[in-house]
Formats: structure tokens, sequence, C-alpha cells
């Protein structure tokens, strides 16, 4: 409503949602406060995504990119538009995702952020000796040396000689990659075999295909004749030559030795990021070690010989941050007094955000969710846009309680500075600090995906939907503790800011590792428990799928579901896979026709065929305990274990898939839904269900409550209880205090983080924990379940022995 004094401009207040129907969302409408902290809440599947960034963000990104001229569009992607049918009132949305960041082995935190540019200018103006502009302290510029005639047209124009030389920082050696590699040549071939006989054992190099083809009519060797009988010449042809025009067939190609293809194609991008068959290919020949020439640094020893204060480039993208902004803190230049402001700005925010106990070296892939999408916020923090919508996904997660007020501080500054921030959340520490709280539900999947409040805090503290009721829950420390059956032991783990820590992990028993973030809690498990053997490691890492991979693709759960159909009805599995000889011929199996629009966004349309069900129609005529392969696609698990546990479709194999699936808490999702539509909580229960049935004594969680709402944590803690109850190890590393007070032991590691932390400052019981409170996570466990132990109980705890003085 517009006051009479109020200018026409001011009145667009609200974001205005009218019939949002993407995904399970139910024509639902809502309007939005503008430059206000909303949090979405409701439970895992509800439909918060869809709303928030399959529906709003969206339509912002897709808006925005209209704006370009038709030439750019063409290089950017395609965005449909969502299924709504009004959106008012939108303004330039920025996605801060938990999505990992780059892939690409040359992206360190430093690149990531300005922090690394501003570094290298400061070096290029006060750095002694002075070697040359920013570029030559960059590891990602290559020194190049070129001369050549150019011609000058000045009169009547003239020829000049002339050279051409930019001083880059990239170590030759390593090619600014900080380690070199060392290929084990038995592992690319069988020199008994001839190529035609099969020698090559690299994925995808196929005789079959085109490199068969190349092969064959290179010339350069006999393709038929065992490689250990190759000559000196012919094996450095095979395994080393430089790329070389070839003909064949009359048609243009390139061939190039084994060695230099494989840096190509697998080396020069990060392992992690790899296919898994590729990536076992990499662990299994390759071998990584630190760059001889410039120790791991990725610069040239010119970029090195460089210093201010007696450090060099490398010297401060090494240090901790925290540490780093001490020593820019020091440097009074008035000559780039702006630049110095400017990167003490940054690297404050880093420690302002949690996040100083990082070092600007650090590859970027090898960030967690959490302190992935807290870097990406370091850019905003210091922009000077403000009337921005900031979309956050579950900012706290791998937030250390005591860390999550800084987290709630950042949101309200940049809610301060006029922006509109949404949040998708589940902490009711941050639903806390909310203007506006939108609770979506009731339940998950077709359960889901209506307004079931939206209001105050305090209003949904006291309406009867599952977020509000639970909101208040308090968890209360177990009375009794199970008894270990043995230990694990880990000594002298000094991975990352590990301080030669000895620990014995009791076994038999719930562990939970606690401590805030980056006190060296996955650099203790990840680098001295997951490798060993019978341990079943399951990280946050992403699921890579496309968008023909679903839950049943997955978690194996197709393969005997195929095999019943074909045993029911006398056909081929094959027929039963949109992927294979089932799929429609019209849209290949995908359910969708996308067309390409040319300068236009491009769009997908439903198969008029087979009206998205992927299947041929005659492939639908067979069923199996009256459902065709569409149908069963189609059920939620919940329903799927009850058709396949009983009657004629009983099949014991997907039975057991699936009710490890509902046991996570995954019963509303659909067995056919695209990889690509689940939310990062449910990838991690999916990949929760798949290793649950892997042989192994001991089970390793790494936030298992990621993405989990309040209501579900019993479901889980029921999990982590029937996987201990069955004779299973089971070690979560975790922040959530619900988690820690149903422990069995708990390992707290601190007392801070980067070089403050790294030991262990208290192993023992919850109970024990709390009656001490000797530890920052002693305080907050305490404080959470209301306990309030008597001086002469915490004195007895401290003198147990089991609180480790730092």
């Amino acid at each position: 409503m517009t006051s009479s004094n109020q200018h026409a401009a001011d009145s667009h207040d609200l974001i205005r949602v009218r019939g949002a129907r993407e995904n399970n969302l139910k024509d639902i409408s809502l309007e939005i406060p503008k430059r206000r902290l909303t949090v979405f809440t409701g439970v895992s599947g509800s439909g918060k995504s869809s709303l928030v960034f399959g529906t709003i963000a969206a339509e912002s990104q897709r808006l925005i990119n209209e704006t370009y001229s038709a030439f750019v569009q063409g290089f950017m992607p395609t965005l449909a538009r969502p299924e709504v049918d009004v959106l008012d009132g939108l303004t330039t949305a920025i996605i801060v995702d938990q999505e990992r960041m780059g892939a690409d082995p040359r992206s360190t935190v430093g690149t990531a952020t300005d922090a690394n540019a501003m570094l290298r200018i400061l070096f290029s103006r006060l750095g002694k000796p002075h070697i040359g502009s920013p570029n030559a302290f960059s590891f990602n510029v290559p020194s190049v040396r070129a001369s050549g005639a150019i011609t000058v047209e000045r009169g009547g124009g003239k020829t000049v000689q002339q050279t051409f030389t930019r001083t880059g920082g990239m170590c030759p050696r390593c090619e600014g990659r900080g380690s070199v590699n060392d290929i084990d040549l038995s592992q690319l071939y069988d020199d008994s075999k001839s190529l035609n006989q099969g020698a090559l054992t690299i994925p995808g190099f196929s005789m079959d295909g085109w490199y068969g083809r190349i092969f064959n009519g290179c010339g350069f060797f006999d393709p038929n004749k065992p490689i250990r009988k190759f000559t000196k010449k012919e094996l450095h042809d095979l395994l080393h030559k430089e790329p070389t025009k070839i003909k064949i067939d009359n048609i243009n190609l390139t061939y190039e030795g084994l060695i230099p293809r494989i840096q190509k194609s697998f080396l020069s991008k990060d392992v992690d990021s790899l296919q898994p068959h590729i990536r076992a290919f990499v662990e299994r020949a390759v071998t990584f070690t630190t760059c001889p020439e410039c120790g791991g640094t990725r610069l040239s020893e010119a970029a090195r010989s460089s210093k201010i204060k007696g450090k060099n480039i490398a010297d401060a993208c090494a240090m901790q941050i925290s540490d780093l902004a001490e020593w820019v803190r020091g440097l009074d230049e008035p000559s780039v007094a702006p630049l110095v402001a400017a990167l003490r700005h940054t690297l404050e925010s880093f420690v302002e955000i949690g996040l100083g106990y990082l070092s600007l070296d650090r590859p970027s892939g090898t960030l967690s969710g959490g302190e992935a999408q807290r870097t990406k916020m370091i850019r905003h923090l210091g922009s000077s846009l403000t009337d921005v919508t900031y979309v956050f996904d579950e900012p706290t997660i791998g937030l250390h309680p005591h860390d999550i007020q800084r987290m709630n501080d950042l949101l309200l500054r940049l809610r301060d500075k006029g922006n509109t921030v949404l949040v998708v959340e589940h902490k009711p520490e941050t639903i806390a600090i909310a203007d506006h709280v939108v609770d979506l539900g009731p339940g998950a999947g077709t359960a889901g995906g209506e307004v079931v409040f939206q209001g105050t805090v305090d209003g949904l503290r006291a309406s009867a939907t599952l977020t509000g009721r639970h909101l208040s829950d308090r968890a209360s420390v177990k009375p009794s503790v199970r008894k270990p059956s043995g230990v694990l032991k880990v000594r002298g783990a000094n991975r990352h800011n590990l301080k030669n820590v000895d620990v014995d992990i009791p076994l038999g028993v719930l562990v939970v590792v606690t401590g805030v973030a980056g006190s060296g809690k996955s650099s203790l498990i990840h680098g001295s428990v997951s490798g060993r053997d019978g341990v079943v490691s399951i990280d946050q890492s992403a699921i890579h799928g496309s968008r023909r991979s679903n839950p049943a693709t997955y978690t194996d759960l197709l393969e005997p579901i195929r095999k019943a159909f074909a045993k029911a009805n006398g056909v081929k599995p094959a027929l039963f896979s949109a992927n294979s000889e089932g799929a429609c011929p019209t849209c290949n199996g995908a359910g969708v026709i996308y067309t390409d629009l040319g300068m236009m966004a491009g769009v997908s349309t439903v198969c008029e065929d087979c009206e998205g069900r992927r299947f041929q129609a005659s492939v639908l005529e067979y069923r199996l305990g009256k459902l065709n392969i569409a149908e069963v696609l189609d059920l939620p698990v919940k329903d799927a274990v009850a058709f396949f546990g009983a009657g004629e479709a009983r099949t014991p194999a997907a039975h057991a898939i699936l009710q490890r699936m509902a046991d996570v808490g995954l019963g509303y999702l659909r067995l056919g839904q695209p990889l690509p539509t689940l939310s990062g909580g449910e990838r991690q229960r999916l990949k929760l269900a798949t290793h649950m049935g892997a042989d192994g004594g001991v089970y390793v969680l790494d936030e298992p409550t990621t993405g989990l709402h309040l209501a579900d944590l019993q479901q889980l803690l029921g999990l982590l209880d029937r996987l201990v109850d069955s004779g299973k190890s089971v070690i979560v590393i975790e922040h959530h205090q619900a988690v820690m007070a149903h422990a069995d032991w708990i390992i707290d590691l601190g007392p801070g983080a980067g070089h403050d932390g790294g030991q262990i400052v208290f192993e023992g019981t919850p109970a024990d924990l709390v009656a001490a409170r000797s530890t920052l996570t002693g305080e907050h466990l305490a404080a959470f379940v209301g306990s309030a132990a008597s001086p002469k109980k915490a004195a007895a705890a401290r003198g147990s022995g089991r609180t480790r003085r730092t």
C-alpha cells in the first residue's frame, strides 16, 4: 500500500511469487520482504531449494542474461524459464552455494579471491630486487621470449626487427602445479602383447575406435608386433612423440605419444574431479612428487628472489592468513597505502569469517563445501553493490557452534547494506536471527511443496508445523555409554596442522570427533584412519551424475530390478534400461527433447512419443507385479520397499538397497528422480545408503547431519545406533550438539584453528566433557543440554586425566 507521501519508486519492497510449480512445489504463492533476512526452513526435500534456487534465483539470472547481446548470450548457459505464473520485484541474484571450487590444479584460495592479485602488485612495487610487472610473480603466467619482424605503418611503412619478452612467474619444470609426476609404464601397456591384441590398459584408448585407426595407419611402428620387440625409436614414437600431422583414409589427423596425451587428457585436471575409473587409473599409474626445482611453491627462481622485509611471495602465500594479515598490517609504505588497505581488508575478512587458518597457496579443490561457500563470500563483503539478492545454501555447514555467531553477523551485515538475503537453513541458531521465516512442508517429496507457515521466528515457534515443534529441541547426554571392544591406534599424526598427535580411537562404539573449523578433525581422520583396510569412508565430495543418472542407477538398484523384469517376462534385461535398448528412440531415453534455438534460450519439452516415460511403448507392455518399468521408477522409496518386499514382485536384492535408502531418511525420494535435482544433504545420504552395504568394520562419516532437518535427527541417530549394534565401529566428524550428546566417546581437537589447533584437548564421554567445560566444545555442549555442572564435579572430571591441557 503506497502512503500519500511515499514516492512511487519506494513502493517496490516485496518479491511476489505467484503459482510456483517447479519440481514438487504445489502452485504456491507468497510475498518476501526486500532488504530483510528471510530464512527458508522445512524437512529435506520439502521444496526449499526448488523455490529459492530453482525459481527465484534462476529467473533472476535468466532475466539478467537476456540483457546481454545475442552474440554474448551464445557463449552463456541457456536457462529455461522456471514453472511459475508471476515473479514480481526481482533484483539481481548472487548465488553463494556449496559447490566445490575449481577443479583446476592451478586454482588456489589466493587466485579464487582477489588476495593473490593484490599481493602480486605489492611485490612488483616493493619487492627487492625489482624483477618486473605483477605477471612476474604469477605461477599461472609462463615466461615468453620471441623475436621476429614487424611492419610499422609510418609514412611509407618499414619493417623493424623486434624481440618480444614477457616475464612470468611460472616454474618451468612443473608449469605452476607445484608437483611433478612420474608415470609407471607397466600400467600403460602389457609389453607381451601387440597393440592390436589389446596391449594398452589406459581407459578410453580402445583399438576399436579412432585410436585403432591412428595406430594402424600412422606408420611409425607395427601394431601387430609385441611392444617388447619395438626398437628404441618405435618405443619413443609410441610414448613420447610430439604432435605430428598424419593423413589416414584422406582424413587429416594428429598423432601424439601416449605420455603427452595422458598429460593433457588426465593430468591437467584436478584428480578428484575425474571419473572414478580414470581416477583409479591415475592413482595406480602416476606418482606425484613435490617439484624439486621450486620446492612446491609453483614459482620460478626469479619470483622467489624478490623480497619484502625478508619474505618472498611464496613465503607470504604459505603463511596462515591470520599471520599474513598481521604482516601486511606492518607494511608502512605511503606509495602503496590504498593497495595495502584493500589487501588488509580482504585478509581480515577471511579471519572474520572463520577462515583465518587457511593459507593463500591452499589448492581450492581441497576446500570442504562449507569452506568453499565462505571463501566465495569474501568478495561480496567488500562489494559496493547494494539492493542485491544474496542467496545462501546452508551457510553454517562445517561450522562449530562457536563459529555460527560469526556467520550470523556477516549475514546481518549484508542485509544492513541494503541487500535482500535469502537463506536455506536448518540450524536453529541461524533461523533465530531471521526477520521473516518461510516454512515449507508439511512433508518431503510429493508430501511437501506447500507453504505451511510464513511470519516471524516467534510465530514459527508457536506454530504446529514440524519445524516449529522441533525448533526448541534439546538433547540430553546419554546416561550410560557402550564399552569399547578394542582400539584403533594413531601415532605421530602430523598432516597439515596436526602436531604429532597420538590417540587411541575406541572400536565397537560411536565416536564423535569435534572441534572448531580448521582444528584438524578431517586431517586426523581422513589422513590417518580412512585409508586403512576395512574402513569405509563416506565424505562430502560431490556425486557426479548427468541428468540421466538417478537414485536407482547410482545405488545399483536398477540392476536387480531389470533382471527381475527380464525373468518375469522372458526377455533381455537391456530392454529395461532407458540408456540402452529399451530407450524411446525419439528422445533417446531422456524423457525430454532439448531444442537449441540458436540465439535465443534453448527449451526442453516433454517427449510426445513416450510422454516423459523414457521407454519404448513395447517395453511398457511388460509388467512385474502389475507395474511396468516406468511406473516402478516413479515410485517413492517407501512404496518401492513394500512393492519389492512381498508378492510376485519380491526381489530380495532390490529390497535390501531400498531398505537402506529408507533407513537414511530418503523414503520420499522417487527412484527415477534425476540426480542433479537432489539437494546436498540428499546426495550425502544417498551415498551413505550405498556404502552401508559395503564390507568393512569401521565407518567414517563426515558431517552426516548436513542438510538434515531437526525432525530427522532422531532417525539418523537411530541409524548410527543400528550400525554400532550390528558390530560396526562408527567414527563421525560432526559439529551438531545432538550428535555429540549421543556419542559414547568424544575426541575434541583444538584449542583453536590452523596453527592454534592440531592438538587433542579432550577425550572422554560426553558427560565428562559437559562436566569439565574445559574446551569451547564443552561450553557449547553444556549450554545445549542445559546442564550446569557443579564445581566439584567439574574439578573431578578435570583431574580424571582425560582432559588434555595444551
